[in-house]
């Protein structure tokens, strides 16, 4: 418990040293996702209530109010780019194994709804009376409006075909954090895809600062949220991310300390970023988080319950991209 109390006081004296950190330089181009606010970004299509990056989870999410779509991609045996979270195809499919030893044909035939729970996300070990969509991969159970290939891992390009005027927030996965080969091998063809689709209202971040590097280096023009050793130099030393960054994407606390706060946003927007939180196991998925994190002033929030967001920011009237609202900071 000391050893946390230091960390955390010498935290909060780094953050108050650097909260006067230079402005923008004078001449840059204003960031125009400070201007997309406030945004429902659903994570992994909103992975409490739908199976986790699925086109049926992506096209409920749009078809809700969800502003931008948050996913994940690894590739595969044959160099294609699927989405999907995990390095393994056991939490969410009923397949098993690392993704990138198989081809996409074989993974493509997976139920990537087979383990969902709603309101829980993906969960093993229940009775069969648990999982309302397995098997809907294979058209048992039919789901009205959606198609079996809904309830598949999808790739990327079916992603930005289905969603052309979507914005939609990259991640680049590997296949362990130490095998940072693995990021740039997916980092490369996701450069490649986007060079060629011509796409710029994407945001691409990854753990693996040199991953995202590298991307950085192949497809320049594509805008970045920085990784984790980025996040914590300008957390803690006020060192400007990597060029091409618009957004810092933060967790609403990093072991027990808050990050995404009230004063890290009004660092954060006059040195030119907009700021964009996820919860994923660092706070809850509930209205009174959401409530709380839409009062910091942040730019988007990234909820693993797009309903739930979307009920809140339409009930406050709160601003949304291209529409006018009730600025939660004003």
């Amino acid at each position: 418990m000391r050893v946390r109390a230091v960390v955390v006081t010498v935290l909060a004296v780094l953050l108050a040293v650097v909260s006067g950190s230079p402005a923008r330089a004078a001449g840059t181009p204003p960031n125009p996702w400070l201007t997309q606010r406030v945004m429902n970004m659903a994570h992994s299509g909103g992975e409490a209530e739908a199976p986790m990056n699925t086109m049926y989870a992506f096209r409920r999410a749009a078809a809700l109010g969800a502003d931008m779509l948050e996913l994940d991609v690894q590739s595969t045996a044959d160099g294609q780019l699927v989405v999907i979270h995990n390095a393994t195809l056991d939490e969410t499919t009923d397949g098993t194994g690392r993704v990138v030893d198989h081809t996409l044909d074989q993974i493509k035939a997976l139920d990537a709804a087979y383990w969902f729970v709603p309101g829980r996300s993906a969960v093993h070990g229940l009775p069969d009376s648990a999982y309302p969509l397995r098997g809907a991969r294979h058209g048992h159970p039919k789901v009205a409006g959606y198609k079996p290939k809904d309830f598949t891992v999808p790739t990327l390009r079916e992603v930005l075909k289905a969603f052309p005027t979507t914005p939609i927030n990259i991640e680049i996965k590997g296949t362990a954090d130490s095998d940072t080969a693995s990021f740039e091998r997916t980092g490369r063809l996701l450069a490649d895809l986007l060079d060629k689709s011509g796409r710029t209202d994407v945001i691409v971040t990854s753990f693996n600062d040199t991953a995202l590097a590298d991307f950085h280096a192949r497809a320049p023009r594509v805008p970045l949220a920085p990784g984790m050793n980025g996040l914590l130099q300008y957390y803690l030393a006020g060192v400007r991310p990597i060029e091409g960054t618009v957004a810092l994407q933060v967790p609403v606390t990093y072991q027990g300390i808050p990050v995404a706060t009230k004063e890290f946003v009004a660092r954060a927007h006059p040195d030119g970023y907009a700021v964009h939180v996820w919860f994923s196991g660092t706070a809850p998925d509930d209205a009174a988080t959401y409530n709380r994190i839409i009062d910091t002033c942040a730019d988007g929030l990234m909820p693993a319950r797009p309903t739930l967001l979307e009920s809140i920011l339409d009930a406050r009237g709160i601003e949304r991209p291209g529409r006018p609202g009730v600025h939660p900071c004003a």
